[in-house]
């Protein structure tokens, strides 16, 4: 029985990835969209989705928030786009990079593809060095080319997707490439397509070496909200009175942090494993909102959930889940 439990315990996902899955159909739920070919255009597709996930993806029930703050910027002019930056800003504030961690579809790809059992590239100083390139595609491509161009030249140029944007190509492009209904866009091709295709492939081959090799130098959304990490209400923190400096959390990080909680940090949680001394924890949302600390008591003693608590997580919130899930899909796809 015990070899029985140790084997479901390594193929079963991790409650993290449990929910990277779930975020990613959820976003994707308009499941005619991939039989059709079309690209839903209900309400929802008004609000920004807490992740990399491309508005023409035809699954796709929402917008990205990074080609929202693009088109908003171009077609502004002078006029703040109050709209879309309040909710990019809003999300920003609650998640921080635990969007990154817990919720970006193309994080989860990435993910999966560092898994194949290959040589890895870690960490080092020139990687660190390397991650800020993604805040200078931020300010140019993102907000710098498509302001000037709606002030200047009063026309919308999405820079940032359509010269660099893997994930655009790999969920847009290639889903609608591939639906036999759109097979007239494939005369339509040109230099660009096969520009953003190298750019896709090559994302793509480097994250099997590299863990999360978009997260950490390409992506703009990951820099912006990575801004507001040390603001942000959902995330990990470390409990100072606990913590001895030893410095095996940002050692074992595959990230190119210098300290949990950082602009780097995707609050994914899994240096809370390699503490020794209960320093990490995720931050109290009640005690961060109210302005107070949490400080907890280290412990050698691990204490036992009481059952209830043990099924209110591992089940009945699955269910819950996977209930809210179907639900969307349905009124997505029969309703709307």
């Amino acid at each position: 029985m015990s070899k029985i439990k140790e084997f479901f315990s390594k193929i079963m996902p991790t409650k993290r990835r449990l929910i990277q899955i779930y975020a990613a159909l959820l976003y994707n739920a308009n499941i005619k969209g991939f039989i059709t070919g079309n690209i839903f255009k209900g309400d929802s597709k008004s609000v920004c989705v807490p992740g990399m996930n491309c508005y023409s993806c035809p699954g796709a029930i929402g917008a990205c928030p990074i080609g929202s703050l693009q088109a908003a910027l171009s077609e502004s002019g002078a006029t703040w786009p109050a709209y879309v930056l309040g909710i990019i800003l809003l999300e920003a504030v609650i998640l921080g990079r635990t969007m990154c961690g817990w919720l970006c579809p193309a994080g989860l790809l990435q993910e999966l593809a560092y898994k194949i059992k290959t040589p890895k590239l870690k960490k080092s100083k020139v990687t660190r060095v390397l991650s800020y390139f993604k805040y200078l595609l931020l300010l140019v491509l993102v907000i710098g080319v498509p302001l000037g161009y709606g002030i200047f030249m009063n026309t919308g140029v999405p820079t940032f997707c359509k010269y660099v944007c893997p994930v655009g190509t790999f969920e847009a492009s290639l889903f609608l490439l591939s639906n036999p209904s759109k097979g007239f866009l494939l005369d339509n091709l040109g230099s660009l397509f096969t520009w953003k295709f190298f750019v896709m492939v090559a994302v793509i081959v480097a994250s099997v070496f590299i863990y999360r090799f978009f997260c950490r130098f390409l992506c703009p959304l990951g820099a912006l909200f990575g801004l507001f990490n040390k603001f942000s209400i959902l995330g990990v923190e470390v409990i100072e009175e606990n913590c001895k400096n030893c410095g095996k959390c940002v050692s074992e990080c595959k990230m190119d942090v210098k300290k949990v909680g950082d602009h780097e940090c995707i609050m994914c949680g899994e240096c809370q494993k390699s503490c020794a001394f209960h320093a990490i924890d995720f931050k109290n949302i009640l005690k961060e909102i109210h302005g107070e600390k949490v400080v907890q008591e280290p412990t050698d003693v691990i204490v036992k959930e009481k059952k209830s608590v043990k099924i209110l997580k591992n089940i009945v919130l699955p269910i819950v889940m996977i209930a809210a899930l179907i639900a969307v899909i349905v009124v997505v796809n029969f309703v709307l």
